[in-house]
């Protein structure tokens, strides 16, 4: 069965293709700018006449109808598509940022559940409504092939009480559902997966912490093929330092600021979520390639920002060492997990000590691969695992529609 995995954002649309049975990606790509002048789709076919290479056409997307439609249309493309029919397209599976407590695991789409994410828009103001139009768009377009929606927040819904209340007035939680849900969910989920996989351990045996490290990052603790507490909370601005995103900070520091600066509730959180984190510490870099050269250069800003950064990350998993009374393994993933070779032995050697944690530097300067990074002596495993949330949305997408 081909699945194809459509992971919808307010002007862009990431797309993949994959053959369910084999887990081979026959296409992949992405929508960029739809709506605004400069639109253009790149389309990365895997087989077929024109296997590997990539094709970008600029072509104005005025809304998501047209975007998806312009996929489609590559994916039977005479020159470079990879299926004759869209007939052949068996499923469409959706990721979804927040389903809420309702929808605690992958389910297929009805009406039902379409209002329950709706529902949730208020969760998740940012990426909600976005996820939304891309299910219509497909269920429009192909109303005859079964959708699922993948929810980010739903692996962590076996976090117990005490991992995901907040020290709020309880009729807060009860009456607005105010509470920690965490994010990234699809990513460790297939990331502790596939940790277990690797070491040969049962997965329902293993305490990993799983460090999601983009410029979006959070980190989770996995007991038992569970997801026990994470770092991201009602909304995904909380937790770690990231790229633009300030991470955890005194709630006062809001009123605070709205007093010194003049501005109001609504503009502080719009500086909380795009100009603090990486960016606001380093003066205006985000890219963690700048970062890195600038901290090999021993610029201060960068320095600064990267201490930070890491001190965030040790620091947390070591709370997560306490709460599941021990770990196993520690996995890095995502771009500047799996990339920053530098960062993963500084916080390992900085930091986990205590944890009796040796590096291999050979194996961590290794790209691109899924490999352990500790010596063989080390008491604890360390982890380099490239994310695929594509693959693991598939994966559930397909399970859903067999059943």
């Amino acid at each position: 069965m081909n699945v194809f995995v459509v992971n919808c954002g307010s002007s862009s649309l990431k797309y993949q293709l994959i053959d369910a049975q084999s887990e081979v990606v026959l296409a992949k790509g992405l929508c960029e700018r739809i709506g605004i002048d400069g639109s253009r789709i790149v389309f990365k076919p895997a087989c077929g006449k024109k296997s590997g290479e990539k094709i970008t056409i600029e072509a104005p997307m005025p809304d998501h109808t047209n975007a998806i439609r312009m996929v489609l249309d590559c994916l039977v493309n005479e020159d470079y598509g990879v299926i004759r029919s869209l007939d052949e397209i068996g499923a469409i599976g959706h990721r979804v940022a927040h389903g809420g407590e309702k929808l605690a695991s992958s389910v297929l789409l009805n009406d039902d559940v379409v209002k329950e994410i709706e529902e949730c828009c208020e969760l998740a103001p940012l990426h909600n409504p976005a996820n939304l139009i891309g299910i219509r768009v497909c269920h429009e377009l192909m109303p005859d092939v079964p959708m699922a929606a993948v929810f980010d927040t739903a692996f962590h819904q076996t976090m117990p009480r005490k991992a995901y209340l907040y020290g709020l007035p309880y009729r807060y939680y009860t009456d607005y559902k105010i509470r920690r849900y965490g994010f990234h969910g699809t990513s460790h989920r297939y990331v502790s997966q596939k940790a277990a996989q690797i070491l040969g351990v049962p997965y329902e045996s293993l305490k990993t912490i799983v460090c999601h490290l983009g410029n979006g990052a959070s980190i989770c603790a996995v007991e038992n093929g569970r997801s026990v507490d994470t770092s991201m909370g009602f909304t995904p601005v909380a937790g770690l330092v990231m790229g633009t995103r300030c991470g955890d900070i005194d709630p006062a520091i809001v009123e605070y600021l709205t007093e010194k600066e003049h501005k109001d509730v609504h503009e502080i959180n719009r500086i909380l979520n795009k100009e603090s984190g990486i960016y606001g510490l380093s003066g205006g870099l985000v890219d963690f390639r700048d970062i890195r050269k600038g901290c090999q250069e021993g610029d201060e800003k960068c320095l600064r920002a990267m201490d930070v950064f890491m001190y965030n990350i040790a620091t947390r998993v070591g709370a997560y060492v306490a709460a599941m009374n021990g770990v196993d393994a520690i996995v890095f993933t995502a771009g500047i997990g799996e990339n920053g070779d530098q960062m993963r032995k500084d916080i390992c050697e900085q930091y986990w000590g205590y944890l009796g944690i040796k590096i291999d530097d050979e194996k961590n300067s290794l790209s691109g691969e899924d490999v352990v990074i500790s010596t063989p002596d080390s008491k604890v495993k360390v982890l380099v695992i490239g994310t695929n949330e594509e693959l693991m949305i598939a994966r559930e997408t397909m399970a859903l529609v067999k059943e």
